[in-house]
């Protein structure tokens, strides 16, 4: 599957498993920026060329983009990561969740207008809701399972007595993303660094998919204890930080300080790496 190999080619050569989220907020520009929706794309690209040899992935939100009439710098800024880094895959943050025809024009957004390699879902409405985006055989798609904010608790973890063993919601859909839902090896999960008992959790029930593990940095996750409960050899996990790395600075060095702390996280990130000698 190319987006597989996509992060596998990023990991190697960048030794990294950080993932750069773009989360533009134009009040919280630096310098000259600030408040200017309309460098919503000067500001991520310059992160983007500060970042990419630092990364296994980027992860772009587009509320933010469409919250300021910006999808179509999104769409320059995807443009511009292809040519700038054409070995690091994108992962459209998109979390939709609709059936049928509507969630084929959201698949059709994401992989054919934005050209995403992968898009984040909520699988909350079941798997017909799953395979529109799995038709698309070379993309991923990250489910979202445990997150990290704190209201996660009032649905994710919670049992269903209805289901055998009595699983807790978000170890169902672990399950499922591991087990029938995964027809072509596309899925991976969404697990929270706030919570390292349950990404160590999602790990033994889906031992091979990847995760992607939103909230170190600004969220107040843990790299090291993110990454000894998530790594495993030969199974991608992908930390993202967002605005720990945008915001380093809010002055005219805003690159320099969003490179020095990518390069902070991403050293720390590696150093929790148990030292078997596998890099995928």
């Amino acid at each position: 599957m190319i987006f597989l190999d996509m992060l596998g080619a990023a990991e190697r050569q960048n030794h990294s498993m950080l993932c750069v989220g773009l989360d533009p907020e134009p009040a919280r520009f630096p310098g000259k920026l600030h408040g200017d929706a309309s460098r919503i794309y000067d500001f991520c690209a310059a992160i983007v060329d500060a970042t990419a040899d630092l990364v296994i992935a980027f992860k772009p939100q587009i509320a933010y983009f469409a919250a300021h009439r910006a999808e179509d710098q999104l769409e320059r800024l995807m443009q511009h990561m292809r040519r700038t880094a054409p070995h690091v895959p994108i992962i459209l943050d998109a979390k939709r969740g609709d059936v049928g025809s509507t969630a084929g024009q959201y698949a059709k957004e994401a992989f054919e207008r934005y050209g995403a390699d992968a898009v984040t879902l909520s699988p909350f409405m079941g798997f017909d809701s799953i395979t529109p985006y799995l038709k698309y055989h070379d993309k991923g798609a990250f489910l979202l399972c445990r997150t990290s904010n704190r209201g996660g608790d009032d649905l994710q973890n919670q049992r269903l007595a209805s289901v055998k063993g009595q699983p807790l919601l978000y170890e169902h859909i672990a399950r499922l993303a591991q087990g029938p839902w995964n027809l072509n090896g596309q899925l991976g999960l969404v697990v929270g660094a706030t919570y390292p008992a349950e990404i160590e959790r999602v790990r033994v029930v889906a031992p091979m998919l990847p995760l992607l593990i939103p909230g170190v940095g600004a969220q107040g996750g843990d790299a090291g204890a993110t990454v000894r409960a998530g790594w495993r050899p030969g199974v991608f996990i992908i930390v993202n930080s967002s605005r720990a790395i945008l915001y380093a600075s809010p002055g005219d060095d805003f690159v320099q300080a969003a490179r020095r702390e990518a390069l902070r996280t991403r050293d720390l990130l590696e150093a929790a790496r148990p030292q078997t000698g596998c890099i995928l």
